[in-house]
């Protein structure tokens, strides 16, 4: 009977005794049971151990633990002890977020900051994530005591896959998804950097479900209001092997068979840090011990899924809005997937930039089959982009940014190659020019985006004729005007701006068009490119103004300019202010403007008699 009462385990109701009992030493034998045997999930049994033993026991154990009660013997395994007890009762949500149990973070992120044990390590990560989950209280007093402080510098130095690791990065999502960029300094930043260092580790080496809350952690920091901001902590860490840890993550991510959510994720990531350093990113090897990856495996691989993710995206969106039934649900999922989308346009402008590049820099694609196989997926995804705004063009629909994002990667792609899905591009070329963004009242930015493919196609006489007959002259046209408005106040504009100028030049010269049923437009233009040229020290930028006026004028005359209600004579004085300006360079060393010169001055004895006013003013040879 005696060796039977001794194998004999404790009951939940020996436990309970202890708890009640009269002595510290009955208490203390009572906790040491709980934590051998209640088990996590039995929320019933932990209730009831968290009444028998109250709350003033509970914390006059923690304070002996942490140095601030009676008695100074064995103060460890008193802290060791209350934090394992704590981190088991907040198993039971009520508890976690009591006000007692939340006053208790800033205590034990204090103690996780000066360097313990493992397993203590672990419970404090415990107790930190349950009582942060179970109350707003909670994760807001996790953050205001300093917890992304405590927990950042520690991430590099847990184990890999390890369980502090799993519930440090739980707590981490949640820390990420309740700050915002307002409340975030320097040292935050900082701070976060090393948390997107550590995570990108465990992305790369775990095959686990732990990877995927890597994944799932480090595309929440990224998508965040506040991602741009880490772009400059993130290129200055001094141990580069974070971003071949990442490349590595994604990469088996997009490899293997997984949700296509997870996959969206990864391509997140892949935007992402070729954001911060650069296209050449995606190309080169990884100097990871057992990790071997051809050099071009990641940039073929985010290709290709952006490719499917965008023709999906695409697919789902025309249904949605041209033949699903229209209730709430389809407006939100639209809107969703609208946001989608120039995600997956932004991987691949960055794409198209840098193969645009390849052979100017160091570590761009050599392999001729590999090149080959880029353009082919590239032609494809611009393909289906196009088939996507010819299906808007059925429509009638123009207005959207998901439409005005589909032109601007368009414009990309045929900037480096104008004669790509050449039909395709033709047939709706008119509708991509009346494209407007949501924040438009009029189409101004989708004429940008395709400033570089107009402005290449209208060098020869096909390219001029196809832009007239889509109304497309107009269009820049009227750019023009907005963009002369805006270069006021930005100089980022002045590129688009010549690449307009260039365009109009283009057609003037090499198409005869009509202006008398565009005067209105036209002089309009005269008196932008008056105004832009006046207030320049540029001597191109005089020069290429007066060009077009002078190209203009062959088409009109003074007296037609002046019958319109936006021209009066003092428009007429600030042109020929212009003409004698440039002229005035006549006999000076400009060989980089010697063709706009004599486009001017061969102009100048053509028209001159149509214009008085500029007759009237001298100007020196």
């Amino acid at each position: 009977m005696a060796a039977a009462q001794e194998e004999r385990s404790p009951s939940l109701d020996d436990c309970l005794k202890l708890l009640k009992g009269e002595r510290d030493e009955q208490r203390l034998a009572g906790l040491l049971l709980v934590t051998k045997f209640c088990k996590n999930d039995d929320i019933v049994s932990l209730k009831k151990v968290y009444e028998a033993v109250g709350t003033h026991f509970l914390d006059r154990l923690f304070r002996t633990g942490t140095g601030s009660g009676d008695g100074v013997d064995n103060r460890d395994v008193y802290l060791q002890l209350s934090v394992t007890v704590l981190a088991a009762l907040c198993r039971v949500p009520e508890i976690a977020s009591s006000v007692d149990m939340v006053s208790r973070i800033p205590l034990i992120l204090e103690i996780m900051s000066k360097g313990i044990t493992t397993n203590m390590l672990e419970d404090c990560y415990e107790l930190l994530y349950l009582v942060s989950t179970a109350s707003e209280d909670g994760v807001m007093t996790l953050i205001n005591s300093g917890g992304l402080r405590v927990i950042a510098p520690q991430m590099s130095d847990l184990p890999d896959g390890s369980h502090a690791m799993e519930v440090a990065i739980k707590i981490l999502q949640l820390l990420v998804s309740k700050l915002s960029g307002e409340s975030m300094n320097i040292e935050c930043f900082l701070e976060l950097s090393l948390v997107v260092a550590a995570v990108a580790r465990q992305f790369a080496v775990l095959h686990n479900a732990l990877k995927f809350e890597a994944l799932h952690l480090l595309s929440a920091v990224f998508s965040s209001e506040y991602s741009a901001l880490l772009h400059e902590p993130l290129r200055s860490m001094p141990d580069n092997n974070w971003a071949d840890y990442m490349r590595t993550g994604i990469v088996a991510i997009l490899q293997n068979r997984v949700a296509p959510s997870e996959k969206f994720h990864a391509l997140i990531l892949a935007e992402n840090m070729m954001s911060i350093l650069g296209e050449k990113w995606l190309i080169g090897g990884v100097k990871l011990p057992n990790v071997d990856l051809p050099a071009d495996r990641c940039l073929l691989l985010v290709l290709e899924s952006s490719h499917v993710e965008i023709s999906v995206l695409l697919n789902d969106l025309a249904y949605k809005k041209y033949e699903a039934p229209k209730n709430n649900s389809t407006a939100e999922d639209i809107l969703l997937k609208q946001r989608y989308l120039p995600i997956m346009f932004s991987l691949v402008e960055k794409i198209i930039k840098y193969i645009s590049s390849a052979g100017e820099n160091e570590g761009t694609l050599t392999d001729e089959a590999v090149f080959q196989k880029v353009i082919k997926i590239l032609n494809e995804t611009v393909g289906a982009v196009l088939e996507y705004l010819r299906d808007a063009k059925e429509h009638g629909i123009k207005k959207g940014n998901d439409l005005l994002a589909s032109v601007r990667v368009i414009g990309s792609y045929l900037a480096e190659t104008p004669v790509a899905c050449k039909e395709q591009v033709q047939d709706v070329l008119d509708y991509m020019l009346s494209v407007e963004g949501e924040d438009e009242s009029s189409p101004f930015l989708s004429t940008c985006f395709l400033l570089p493919m107009l402005c290449q196609i209208t060098m020869k006489a096909e390219g001029c004729k196809l832009l007239a007959y889509s109304r497309g002259d107009i269009a820049v046209v009227e750019c023009l005007i907005k963009l002369i408005e805006r270069s006021a106040e930005s100089v980022d504009e002045d590129g688009s701006v010549f690449l307009a100028c260039d365009t109009i030049m283009n057609i003037l010269l090499k198409e005869q068009i009509s202006l008398m049923s565009e005067i209105y437009t036209f002089s309009s233009l005269l008196k932008a490119l008056a105004y832009w040229a006046d207030r320049s020290n540029d001597h191109s930028v005089v020069m290429t103004a007066a060009s077009i006026c002078s190209l203009i004028f062959d088409f009109t005359s003074e007296d037609a300019l002046l019958k319109q209600p936006n021209f009066n004579s003092s428009s007429m004085d600030s042109l020929a202010r212009l003409i004698t300006r440039s002229l005035s360079s006549c006999g000076q060393d400009m060989s980089d403007t010697a063709d706009l010169l004599e486009i001017i001055t061969a102009g100048y004895s053509r028209w001159i008699d149509r214009f008085p006013t500029i007759m009237k003013h001298p100007f020196e040879q």
